[in-house]
């Protein structure tokens, strides 16, 4: 039997406007919003690291929200389009109809900037996913490395691991004020790496915590998200230093340190 295998599906794009039912905050630079509405029917999300792009009222205040066109999306002409970003679904409930969605506040930009304000009752556009990508659930253990921004796509794999599965996870944040509170049936070893306010692109916390730590016994899928840069540079690591099979790494992107990225 073929062991091992992932697999990839495509969604139907739909833009939906949604509205905020509650505010939480989890730590010092995280804000959860728990969005609803019944646009929201019929939401789909099948893997951890899934994003929607969620869009934002403009400098007017105004949400203009684009129309799916060929292949990309096109926005109303003579009106100041509405900026929009890339975000994890942390949860969807399908019985309360609600979508989570945990921001990082870095004190600029324009989802951040929104995220710290947000109130019940506001609204946002949402579109997506596009797609998932489902790795297969037959590893002996899930290694995820991450920096924040990462932390909504670890918490819910570790959510949806089943009991038996056993998991590593490197979770590099700003300070102690920015641990969470994270749950799995799973097996979890779990090691915050904490770079005390040092920027977040030139830190080395997850590249020495990384080179540090054995690579487990067993079939292992390495899962990593960070600054674009870094996780090259850990991808390339994995790849040379220790002989990784690329299909059993999956490492992503969520924000430049150029800002030329969508904030993940």
């Amino acid at each position: 039997m073929t062991r091992h295998v992932h697999t990839m599906q495509r969604h139907t794009v739909v833009l939906r406007e949604i509205e905020v039912r509650r505010v939480e905050r989890l730590s010092l630079h995280m804000q959860r919003v728990i969005f609803g509405g019944e646009a929201l029917r019929g939401f789909l999300s099948a893997s951890p690291d899934d994003h929607v792009k969620l869009f934002f009222p403009n400098s007017q205040g105004q949400l203009v929200l684009p129309t799916p066109g060929e292949g990309r999306l096109e926005f109303p002409e003579g009106v100041e389009r509405s900026p929009m970003r890339d975000y994890t679904p942390r949860r969807y409930d399908d019985e309360l109809n609600e979508l989570t969605i945990d921001f990082v506040l870095h004190g600029d930009g324009p989802a951040s900037g929104w995220a710290e304000q947000a109130r019940p009752g506001q609204r946002i556009g949402a579109g997506g996913p596009r797609g998932s990508f489902i790795v297969a659930n037959d590893f002996d253990h899930y290694v995820m490395i991450g920096d924040e921004t990462a932390l909504p796509a670890i918490g819910r794999w570790l959510d949806e691991l089943p009991y038996g599965a056993h998991a590593i996870v490197l979770a590099e944040i700003p300070g102690s004020g920015d641990r969470q509170s994270l749950s799995s049936q799973a097996q979890v070893d779990f090691t915050w790496l904490e770079r005390n306010d040092a920027d977040a692109a030139s830190s080395q916390r997850l590249e020495q915590a990384l080179e540090q730590l054995p690579t487990p016994t067993g079939d292992t899928f390495w899962w990593i998200a960070a600054e674009s840069g870094r996780v090259r540079r850990m991808r390339q690591y994995l790849t040379d230093e220790r002989g990784i099979p690329k299909d059993w790494l999956r490492a992503t992107g969520y924000w430049k340190a150029d800002g030329t990225e969508d904030d993940a």
